[in-house]
């Protein structure tokens, strides 16, 4: 093998280590769109009560943290809100209603926040009608190029006068 072929070889082999080890980068808008492909899916997932599916798009983690309107409103480790997903699953009697408005998406690279406005509906077991009109901010963490949900925070507006959920009004 000549002096050049050698240098050549070894040029193309360095090249490709480093293809293979760059840390991918990716643009807000890269970010944007795959975090919305996320919240998408999870809709899908909720509405065909997937929870497996559903449950892919969490950090499987103990550090997973999601505070939610139903008791016990803070739930540690994605076994914890696990559950949570199969009860409220459960307790609908057809397929729910699960859609997702006003979705605003920032961050970078590694962490990235959104907040959305969130409409899930069913008729539960005991043939009442569910509707919730719901906050929704999420925080993920990217994973080799993977978007998960680390941390979530679900709310309604509070009636300051009764102190109860107000879940009437509509944005």
């Amino acid at each position: 093998m000549s002096k050049t072929t050698q240098v050549t070889v070894t040029l193309l082999i360095v090249t490709l280590l480093l293809a293979a080890v760059r840390v991918p980068t990716s643009s807000a808008t890269d970010t944007e769109a795959a975090i919305k492909a996320l919240e998408h899916d999870l809709g899908v997932a909720v509405r065909h009560k997937d929870l497996d599916r559903l449950m892919g798009h969490y950090t499987v983690s103990e550090n997973l943290v999601v505070f939610d309107v139903t008791p016990p409103r803070q739930f540690t480790g994605w076994e914890a809100y696990k559950e949570q997903w199969r009860s409220a699953l459960a307790a609908c009697k057809d397929s729910p209603v699960f859609e997702i408005k006003d979705l605003s998406v920032y961050g970078g690279a590694g962490y990235a926040f959104s907040h959305s406005i969130q409409h899930f509906a069913c008729t539960n077991q005991q043939d009442k009608k569910v509707d919730l009109l719901l906050r929704v901010t999420d925080g993920y963490a990217n994973f080799k190029g993977t978007w998960l949900i680390a941390h979530e925070h679900i709310s309604v507006p509070v009636d300051l006068a009764t102190g109860k959920a107000d879940l009437e009004t509509k944005p």
